[in-house]
Order: C-alpha cells, then structure tokens, then sequence
C-alpha cells in the first residue's frame, strides 16, 4: 500500500466523531443526493439515483438544477420509463444540457436503463447478477453494470458510464453505490444484495485531497488504482463498511460554510503532511467527475 500510514483505533475514533457530526440530512444540501430522497419506492430511487450520479459533475448547485429539470419530465421514473420509446426520450430532453452533456446522452442513459429493467427486473438484479462471492470489492460487477448499460443503450461510449477496466475511478457509479447500498440517516439504500464492505470510495478531488493529507496515498492520479488504495486504508479502519465516511469528508469540499483547513485543525491524523504549497483551499460547491 504505497504510502499509506499505520492505522489504528484513533483513527477510527476520530473518524467516527466527524461522522457522527456531519453525517446528519441538515448537511446534505446542496449534494444531489437530496433529489433522491422524494422517492421511497426502491424501483424509482434506484432510477433516479443513477441519473443524479452520473450528472454529478460540476458545481453542486448546477447539478441539482439540471437534476430538477430532468426529474420535472420524469416525476415517476418507472412509469415514465414503462411508457416511453426511444423517440419520446429524444424529444423530451432534446433541449436538456448539463455542461457538456447533451439531451441525447441522457436520451441514451434512460433507454438503457428501460432496456435492462426489462431483461433483468431491476437495476439491482442487472449489478448483482455480475458480482461473484470471491470479488473483492464491487470494481468487476461495476464494468459488467456499465457494460450490460452501454450495450442496451446503443452507444459505443459515453461519459455518463466510465468503466474500471479503462482506470477511471468511476466516482460516479461508486457514488450511485453508496447511496444504494449504505442505509444511514444520509445515505437512504434500498438495495439488500450488496455488502457495504464491498463498496469503493467515490475518489473526487476532495477525498483525493484530504486522503493525500492524512496519508493514505501518495499518488497524484485520481484513478481506479489510488481509489482502491484509498478505499484498504479506510477498510483497516472499518472493515464493514469502508465508505462510511465518505460522506462527512467530502461536505469540506461541498459547503461554503466548512473549510478543509478546519477540517485538519480539528483532526489531525496525518503523520507526513504534504508541503505546504501542495494545501489548497477547498473550491466551494464541486462535485469533480
């Protein structure tokens, strides 16, 4: 584990004191997560939560605006779906862009999403029929996800469905997996067919940043491979469930009312802090792909 500093019961300790103070709904805006809590029913949330994850790029407060543009169109995702044909999603969205994705892009998505409902039931029934006992962690059934949705969808390649293979650290569709998977008072699940301790952390700028503090990587790539090294460090920490804190570190990059140096001030963990020059400040409200 390249870099990667001893860890231990403080660090759990100090961890689990920042979750348990962050970790709350009142912290949750303006992350678009928010704009998956309106639907209770898993078959719609699980629809929902894989689109507002995959236009989770940007700044946070655009992404939640074109999230209401879309979920205005599709206030139901699964009867909406049930009903619509490949034209219906072209003329719907034609107008849609969030930065630079087009309408047909989330066109393509949602027919994708159609189609796979259809041949599996679920989009739960599509990941968990590519994960295998021996896995790991969810990285392999995650490229057959992706894979199984590419294939439906009718398009060769699309920057809404990264895949592990080709060393993105798929931030994203982790993030769609944590929201499933964990069930917290953030984090709203609905999937049973997953372990937490499988999960991978969503690797964006701001947990690259911060775990580069504390030390749990050196690498300056924010890619598959530093993901998954970050993720063993935080699996020493909490075996069960690796991604716990995911969402309490990164509301230092999302919220203009914390600052990540406050952060450091009031949990120093690290035991080889990065050069001085290499501390930036957090850039408020982006959500990096």
């Amino acid at each position: 584990m390249s870099g990667a500093i001893g860890v231990g019961r403080t660090h759990r300790d100090k961890l689990d004191s920042l979750y348990d103070r962050y970790n709350r709904p009142e912290f949750v805006d303006p992350d678009p997560l928010a704009e998956i809590y309106r639907y209770d029913d898993i078959r719609d949330r699980e629809i929902a939560a894989l689109v507002a994850s995959s236009l989770a790029y940007g700044k946070a407060r655009q992404i939640v605006r074109s999230l209401s543009t879309v979920f205005e169109v599709m206030p139901f995702p699964v009867r909406y779906l049930k009903d619509a044909t490949r034209q219906t999603l072209e003329d719907d969205f034609s107008g849609f862009r969030h930065r630079w994705t087009s309408g047909d892009e989330v066109a393509s998505l949602l027919w994708g999403i159609k189609v796979v409902i259809e041949e599996f039931g679920s989009l739960e029934a599509c990941f968990t029929n590519g994960c295998s006992a021996n896995d790991e962690t969810v990285t392999r059934a995650l490229s057959r996800f992706s894979g199984e949705l590419h294939a439906s969808s009718g398009i060769k390649k699309s920057s809404l469905l990264p895949d592990p293979r080709r060393g993105s650290a798929c931030k994203r569709l982790n993030l769609f997996l944590r929201w499933l998977v964990r069930k917290d008072s953030v984090d709203p699940g609905g999937w049973s067919g997953i372990s937490p301790s499988r999960l991978v952390v969503p690797l964006d700028t701001h947990m690259h940043r911060i775990s580069r503090e504390l030390g749990f990587t050196t690498r300056n790539q924010a890619d598959m491979k530093t993901a998954l090294e970050i993720t063993r460090v935080f699996r020493l920490i909490n075996p069960e469930d690796p991604v716990r804190y995911d969402f309490s570190l990164t509301r230092f990059g999302i919220r203009s009312d914390l600052e990540v140096e406050e952060f450091f001030k009031n949990f120093p963990l690290t035991s080889t802090p990065l050069p001085q020059g290499e501390r930036k400040n957090n850039v408020q409200h982006d959500c990096s792909c």
